[in-house]
């Protein structure tokens, strides 16, 4: 079985180093395609070197992930936050997965940083994923090609397009969730404050299940705000 790891960026010259030379030992048995959305930093001549494809084209992670799909020749794609790190086995745990019969998955995730209350907020973001099948783009979602192709990729949302994607992909059945964790940043919580940071992700979950267009609900994310003036 051969995979296909996606990852879209844009300006992370911080991480891209180590995020793609944490993948370097799969690269027997998977390609690595980065998906750059127009960097002004250092983000592609960096990943160059450390990537088997390096696409640029017009920023949306939405976009940047479907546009990696188009060229992925994997089987299984995966798709993979610059700052965050795949677990060892992760191929072998993907691989036995689907051997069980699904199609489509996630991993459990840990937060870095020295809060404690990380801890707390990555169990609760894995145990609401099992209750309600949703998997959330920090968490490595993965999926096989024909199922992937099937509901048209990501639906080119400005945000929560991973959500979206989760909804259409129940109809080939639940995620397998993983219990080996993927390792995420956890700078966004620590430099926004991580309760107004629980809030903040919150509302702009219930607001994406209530209508809120989804360009909306991205500056929010971006600025941090709790509601657009």
């Amino acid at each position: 079985m051969h995979f296909s790891i996606i990852i879209p960026t844009l300006n992370e010259q911080t991480s891209i180093v180590e995020c793609l030379g944490k993948l370097q030992h799969l690269r027997e048995h998977a390609e690595i395609i980065v998906s750059d959305g127009g960097s002004s930093d250092r983000t592609v001549a960096l990943a160059e070197d450390l990537a088997d494809l390096v696409l640029t084209g017009s920023v949306g992670r939405a976009k940047q992930m479907n546009r990696g799909a188009k060229h992925a020749h994997g089987e299984v794609l995966i798709f993979l936050h610059a700052d965050t790190v795949l677990p060892e086995q992760a191929l072998n745990s993907i691989t036995q997965a689907l051997k069980e019969g699904v199609y489509w998955g996630r991993f459990d995730i840990r937060l870095s940083g020295s809060h404690v209350m990380l801890k707390v907020i990555a169990a609760l973001m894995n145990l609401r994923s099992r209750w309600t099948g949703i998997a959330t783009g920090d968490q490595a979602i993965f999926v096989h090609r024909k199922a992937f192709d099937s509901v048209g990729g990501f639906p080119d949302i400005a945000l929560m397009e991973d959500i979206a994607l989760s909804k259409s992909l129940k109809k080939w059945g639940n995620p397998a969730c993983l219990i080996d964790h993927v390792v995420s940043s956890g700078r966004r919580w620590e430099s926004y404050g991580l309760y107004r940071t629980i809030l903040l992700m919150w509302s702009l979950r219930l607001r994406y299940f209530l209508g809120s267009h989804p360009e909306t609900l991205a500056y929010l994310y971006r600025t941090g705000k709790l509601w657009k003036p």
